[in-house]
């Protein structure tokens, strides 16, 4: 039985850098020959977290957002076409069941040029399916991202299946109970460092497990070209759902708060469809950010800086020059803001 790795268990050894500012440090990157983007940040296709004010904002600020697929092909189209006013690229998510052909086909007649098959279990004979279907009808004018997987040999086979880009990690987001539920997963971490083995071009896109930048540089330096945040990004102004407020509190006290929930949640799954299955996610509430550019902003600022630590001034010099090392959880504590432990 082999050992695995996540975020937490490892950390970048500095090097020997001569970046003298962060503004030289570029972290644009390539989703495909015709998709650049000037942030490997993608947005999560959740119904708390990309609609139309999130995919907007998202292409205007360098990245991509993934609008959900909880609706009908109506009403995705009209959060498409109300996004796509912005300009820059839009994506939208989409399923295996039997509308998808119809769906994708309405999706990009809105201008969509992201498909995202979006599927927990993504080394599945549906997505196999779906994939060969879509890439039958649109041929390489769309991009395909599909997912989740886990393992090397699921990312090569959904490559070959058509896949242009693949989300890698399954059961690590914050909302996320399948590997309690199922008892199945592999640390976001470790499945990035397995899939970079692969000979397939297409694009890993690191997704669940991210509680700071610091955690997405490791992602990155692993082996990842994009990472896919919902956590990180929900609460903030362009996210969907209303703002709620603490009672019992003074006035000047009251906190904004949003839902944030997992779509195998059973509060997604009966608004979703009626009914519940075996719920594979929960539902809770984040406090309010503000802007969606400033979380951004940081996010940003703290990948380029630390790309500086390996002296890298672009993703694939990361890559080509990052190492790792473990740590003990002695050293996850130290790793840790802890001034505040030591007054307890």
């Amino acid at each position: 039985m082999r050992e695995t790795y996540s975020f937490d268990d490892v950390l970048l050894v500095p090097q020997y850098s001569d970046i003298k500012s962060r503004s030289e440090v570029d972290i644009t990157c390539e989703l495909d020959d015709n998709i650049t983007l000037e942030l490997p940040i993608i947005s999560s296709p959740m119904d708390t977290v990309t609609g139309t004010k999130m995919a907007a904002a998202m292409a205007d600020l360098g990245g991509l957002g993934i609008i959900h697929r909880y609706n009908t092909i109506e009403e995705q189209c009209l959060l498409a076409k109300a996004a796509g006013k912005a300009g820059g690229v839009i994506g939208a998510a989409i399923g295996t069941n039997e509308d998808f052909e119809s769906r994708a086909t309405a999706l990009w007649d809105s201008g969509v040029r992201v498909l995202c098959l979006d599927v927990a279990h993504g080394h599945h004979v549906m997505v196999k399916n779906t994939l060969e279907a879509l890439k039958s009808i649109f041929g390489e004018d769309m991009h395909l991202m599909a997912g989740n997987v886990a393992t090397l040999k699921a990312f090569d086979d959904l490559a070959s299946w058509g896949a242009d880009s693949i989300r890698v990690g399954v059961g690590g987001g914050s909302i996320c109970s399948t590997r309690l539920v199922t008892g199945h997963g592999i640390p976001t971490l470790q499945s990035i460092m397995d899939v970079s083995y692969t000979e397939h071009n297409a694009k890993i896109i690191a997704d669940g497990g991210f509680k700071k930048t610091g955690d997405i540089v490791k992602a990155l330096a692993a082996g990842a070209d994009f990472v896919m945040l919902g956590s990180m990004l929900a609460g903030t102004d362009e996210t969907p759902g209303e703002i709620f407020y603490t009672k019992n509190r003074p006035e000047w006290l009251h906190e904004g708060y949003k839902i944030y929930r997992g779509m195998a949640s059973e509060d997604a799954q009966y608004e979703w469809r009626g009914r519940s299955s075996t719920p594979e996610g929960v539902s809770t509430t984040i406090p309010c950010k503000g802007p969606l550019s400033g979380v951004m902003k940081n996010i940003a600022g703290g990948i380029r800086s630390g790309l500086s630590y390996t002296g890298a001034r672009n993703i694939i010099d990361l890559q080509n020059h990052a190492e790792f090392v473990t740590q003990t959880q002695a050293g996850q504590g130290e790793s840790s803001t802890h001034i505040m432990r030591r007054h307890k």
